[in-house]
């Protein structure tokens, strides 16, 4: 029963199976969330203390302790000093439409192994809260710099010189974005014309394939093998060529030096552009990472990065360096149109980086990443599956033998509460690769093991 704000265990479908392979921790977790979905809970409830719910249920206090401090990290609770620990917010129960389809988050209530997803546990909380409210305390604007903020762009500057060696000296410029998705479709609206002829890795980034869609351009899908883009199979009358060379998505593979240069000699040669996207390229631990294209040739390399993929896409924001030219190209673009990327996530992220905690994050993720990518690796090979991708970012691949197989296994963890994302919804043209793009970033450490365990099985399975 209720009383006043505070909620009683009793009101709560909560059931532990001692049985079942999910933690005890994760099934409490699990349990609140289904909750609070279903209305049983509502934000500002009061929630048992761990030691009262742990006697109800059966369970140690260190089991309810971990569930509570899972769901403190993800937002849904907080604790009052002397007071307990509340509930901040909980979604509407879910009611069906009148009429029509209704549309589902395709990962809920999954354990989420799909590629491409940042590692929020690592961030750090507190330094998190201090640069949204250092962000708020500045007066509102009356007009955006179509650029992007001052101090962002100052921040980007820097942290691509210490963290991927692209310096002032390259005489390029930083635009703020709002992710890079977003650059791709300014780039196409300020550079290309429609019917332009456009080269983009295949397998690769379905959304900037999307956003060269949107603007009427005719992409060709370009193979790759295990150095990345082939170059050798560029048409000669690309006008732009997109790729991702650090650590190409979604294959894994790092473009060698000579493949670079070769790239390069053929935007020399053809006059076109070079769209870099730098989605993870902090991400590596084996070695130190090869030379931006950027660095190459910055007046036909146009860089882009994000901090979708090493912070979060609550923030909404990335960058793009180019030459002055296209840069200006596209600040003309955005007068025309009106757009321009949002202030709020650039002010955090300059705030983050203003007092070391971006540093010190990018420290604490590469520090974190190898022992994930290790454990992924000893549970796949441990049933003799075979991992291709470059020993960085926060995914690896899996081959399976068909398209057929791919399915089996996606549907088979899907029903076993695991996300799988597969191969094929990545090819533009036709597919000659099938497997698993396999992330282990997205969750937190304690239920990853789960996860990769029941993928393993259902990869296993599938041949």
């Amino acid at each position: 029963m209720r009383e006043g704000a505070a909620v009683m265990v009793d009101d709560l479908p909560l059931a532990i199976d001692r049985e079942a392979s999910t933690p005890l921790a994760v099934q409490v977790a699990d349990g609140l969330r289904g909750a609070a979905a279903a209305g049983a809970l509502r934000g500002g409830d009061r929630l048992p203390s761990s030691r009262e719910l742990a006697t109800r249920l059966g369970v140690s206090r260190t089991v309810v302790t971990a569930a509570y401090d899972q769901l403190h990290a993800e937002g849904w609770l907080t604790g009052r000093h002397g007071s307990g620990t509340y509930l901040t917010a909980a979604p509407p129960p879910v009611t069906a439409r009148a009429s029509g389809a209704q549309r589902t988050d395709p990962l809920s209530n999954l354990l989420d192994l799909g590629a491409g997803a940042p590692s929020i546990e690592n961030l750090d909380g507190a330094a998190w809260r201090r640069a949204w409210r250092a962000a708020s305390d500045r007066m509102p604007l009356v007009r955006k710099d179509r650029a992007g903020d001052p101090d962002f762009r100052e921040a980007v500057a820097e942290h691509l010189l210490r963290h991927r060696g692209l310096g002032p000296g390259s005489g390029t410029t930083v635009l703020a974005t709002a992710g890079t998705s977003s650059a791709v479709g300014e780039l196409a609206g300020a550079l290309l014309q429609p019917g332009d002829v456009v080269a983009i890795e295949d397998p690769g980034y379905q959304r900037a394939a999307g956003a060269f869609r949107a603007a009427r351009v005719h992409l060709v899908p370009i193979p790759v093998d295990a150095d990345g883009l082939r170059v050798d199979l560029l048409p000669a009358n690309a006008k732009a060529v997109y790729c991702t060379p650090a650590h190409q998505f979604p294959l894994g593979a790092r473009m060698p030096a000579a493949r670079r240069i070769e790239l390069i000699e053929f935007a020399r040669r053809t006059g076109s552009l070079v769209i870099e996207d730098d989605y993870d390229g902090e991400l590596r631990y084996d070695t130190a990472p090869l030379p931006l294209l950027a660095t190459l040739d910055p007046d036909l390399v146009v860089h882009l990065g994000t901090t979708s993929k090493i912070l979060s896409p609550t923030l909404g924001v990335g960058w793009l360096v180019a030459a002055p030219a296209i840069a200006d190209a596209v600040l003309r673009y955005r007068d025309l149109t009106g757009t321009s990327p949002a202030p709020a996530g650039q002010q955090v992220t300059a705030e983050l980086a203003r007092h070391g905690d971006l540093a010190r994050h990018l420290r604490r993720l590469r520090r974190d990443m190898p022992p994930r990518r290790a454990l992924v690796v000893a549970e796949l090979r441990k049933r003799g599956l075979q991992v291709i991708g470059d020993d960085a970012g926060s995914h690896v691949v899996v081959p399976v033998s068909s398209a057929a197989a791919e399915d089996r296994a996606v549907a088979a963890a899907r029903a076993g509460g695991v996300y799988l994302d597969g191969l094929s919804r990545h090819y533009l043209g036709e597919r000659h690769t099938f497997g698993i793009a396999l992330g282990y970033a997205a969750l937190p450490s304690h239920r990853l093991p789960t996860a990769v365990r029941i993928a393993a099985e259902c990869l296993s399975a599938a041949e």
